[in-house]
């Protein structure tokens, strides 16, 4: 048998030697995004814009299960979690409605958060009736339910949870994040709480008032308890022009899109959103908006 030309020879050199290029870019490409996937192994979803935050459900499928009365810790309620398990675990929220409120009053945001890659739970409180206090110490047995016992629990990162709520709940919810310094977020809406210092609060927390609230003033609640939060924690405050105490209890757009994007950034630790808590919401909607920029 003859050897090959030389001109053959030079062309099978050259194939190799691209195909050995190619194959080293591949596996620079893969290492790239596993490097990337490492810095930040809970970013879930899609890059955000705006109008997929403003719109009325995110990027997940969702569905919903209830929880019933005869837990212990807390009064029932109803869960909803994202459909897939192709992107690992989740981080979990719980939600406090307010005083002499039921979950029905506040429940748009269950699935509307859980459809950002979130398990929520919606609490019922053991009493309408319940404090602040109570109402915080039945959030953190709804996270403890949801992460230990709850059919959902595979779907959860326990070390990545969060609270928010309603007036009271919205109390309760500083109340859980002071008790509960692991927790990654909280998102009090309208609170009301007879504490007016949170000096001792670590927990990043977004708090929402409405300028025209004559329940729990922004002047005598929310805006005090922004000024005593540390700033070391991370804090924002929103207010919703001309909105009233009852604000979250329709759907009320500026409300879902910041906390969605405040408990990506603080649970997911997903600085893909960063850019929508600094410099922040503007707008007609907007009375006013403070945040401890820039984010760490």
């Amino acid at each position: 048998m003859q050897s090959p030309s030389i001109p053959a020879r030079h062309r099978a050199r050259r194939l190799f030697v691209t195909a050995a290029a190619t194959l080293t870019l591949v596996a620079g490409s893969l290492a790239g995004a596993s490097a990337a996937q490492a810095a930040n192994p809970y970013e879930r979803g899609p890059a955000p814009t705006v109008a997929a935050l403003e719109a009325s459900r995110g990027p997940f499928a969702t569905s919903q299960q209830s929880v019933s009365s005869t837990v212990t810790g807390f009064g029932g309620g109803i869960i909803y979690y994202p459909t897939s398990t192709s992107e690992g675990t989740f981080g979990a929220v719980a939600i406090s409605p307010g005083y002499t409120a039921s979950w029905s009053s506040i429940s748009w945001l269950g699935p509307r958060i859980a459809s950002h890659g979130f398990v929520v739970i919606g609490i019922e409180t053991n009493s309408v009736l319940d404090q602040p206090g109570s109402r915080g110490e039945q959030l953190l047995a709804a996270l403890d339910y949801l992460t230990q016992r709850s059919s959902v629990r595979t779907r959860i990162d326990a070390s990545r949870l969060a609270v928010a709520g309603h007036s009271m709940g919205g109390g309760g919810s500083l109340e859980a994040a002071r008790s509960r310094p692991s927790l990654q977020a909280a998102v009090p809406l309208a609170p009301w709480n007879l504490t007016k210092s949170w000096s001792t609060l670590r927990v990043p927390t977004l708090i929402i008032g409405g300028e025209s609230d004559s329940v729990a003033s922004v002047s005598s609640h929310s805006i005090p308890f922004y000024n005593s939060i540390p700033a070391s924690a991370e804090k924002s405050y929103l207010e919703l022009n001309n909105a009233s105490h009852f604000f979250p209890q329709t759907t009320n757009t500026p409300t879902g899109r910041q906390a969605v994007a405040w408990l990506k950034r603080f649970v997911d630790d997903d600085t893909r959103y960063d850019q929508f808590i600094c410099p922040g919401p503007g707008g007609t909607a907007i009375s006013d908006y403070r945040s401890t920029c820039p984010l760490s």
